[in-house]
């Protein structure tokens, strides 16, 4: 494979010190995750590599100039961040991807799409009333559909945002837990209250609930309602039955979206009964207006090893269901 040199220039010693690191950490990192040769003289950054890979650092680059304009100081997490994005989207998307912010509450707090596919995910949710957002854990199914939610209620685009999630894990069942019905399901709600403290103050977040504009609840305690001016959110989708997915779906009002994420590889539904979630991709993908996301492993955003971690499931899977 033919061999190819860039000189990247940065704009003066202030800017190159923050690219290259300390001690050129991130240079090495870069030269890591591509194969190349990374050499620092002065604000020249002298590229080394494959034509596809020499490419591929420069837009890794790029990505950390602009960051650096805008928000000071470069993490390692935005660093890994980058570089997942620069390997998983054509180079012409990635700017796109950048530029996309979600504000919440409080000043400066914007959340934004780590990958293509969350971006991808992001412009659905705006542009339907029912969005379906499927795929592993740590791909920001839950997380960006919240800070939607958030976002609307902020703008006044809808008057409450209602999170609901089936209370099945993991086999469990809810009579062998102690408590009242409550504190029975308040552990299966957690995620949803960690998300929403994480985008709002906590002070808030009490005070709307009181005020019943922000309700996190079982899905059980969906039916029979109709709702008007909101935004929906159904977590861990995968663990619903046919007839409580059908049950949810039809409770969107005027004026309303509906976002439902889940992990079709991880139903904890007993063996005999089927996932609602993988039913209604079959029974509602034809509909105008409603949009299914399929998120990949690819679009995974947390710990580097959760990616690895999924594809070495997903082989022994493979195997099993071919011997």
């Amino acid at each position: 494979m033919s061999q190819e040199t860039y000189l990247f220039r940065l704009a003066d010693s202030h800017e190159s010190s923050r690219i290259y690191g300390n001690l050129d950490e991130n240079l090495r990192l870069l030269e890591e995750e591509f194969d190349t040769v990374l050499s620092a003289r002065g604000e020249q950054l002298r590229i080394q590599g494959s034509s596809e890979q020499v490419d591929q650092v420069r837009g890794v680059i790029e990505g950390m100039r602009e960051i650096i304009r805008k928000n000071g100081p470069l993490e390692r997490r935005q660093m890994q961040d980058l570089i997942r994005l620069v390997k998983g989207s054509p180079r012409e998307s990635v700017q796109e991807v950048l530029d996309d912010a979600i504000s919440v509450d409080g000043p400066g707090r914007k959340i934004r799409p780590k990958t293509q596919g969350q971006k991808i995910y992001l412009d659905a949710i705006r542009a339907n009333d029912i969005v379906f957002g499927i795929g592993p854990a740590g791909t920001g199914k839950t997380y960006l559909a919240m800070a939607c939610a958030v976002h609307a209620l902020v703008k006044r685009n809808v008057k409450r945002i209602v999170l609901a999630r089936p209370a099945v894990e993991a086999g469990e069942s809810l009579g062998f837990l102690p408590g009242d019905l409550y504190e029975k399901v308040n552990p299966y709600l957690r995620p949803l209250y960690d998300a929403l403290y994480d985008m709002m103050p906590f002070e808030k977040v009490g005070r709307l609930m009181q005020q019943g504009q922000v309700e996190v609840a079982p899905l059980a305690f969906m039916r029979g309602r109709t709702l008007n001016d909101s935004f929906v959110i159904l977590d861990e989708a995968q663990n619903t039955t046919r007839e409580q997915m059908k049950m949810f779906l039809t409770r969107l009002g005027y004026n309303s979206k509906a976002v439902i994420t889940g992990d079709v590889t991880q139903v904890d539904l007993p063996k005999t009964m089927d996932s609602g979630l993988i039913d209604a991709t079959r029974v509602l993908k034809d509909i105008e207006g409603l949009k299914m996301i399929w998120l990949q492993k690819t679009d995974v955003v947390r710990h580097a090893l959760v990616q690895k971690i999924i594809s070495a499931y997903e082989n022994v899977e493979i195997l099993e269901s071919d011997s």
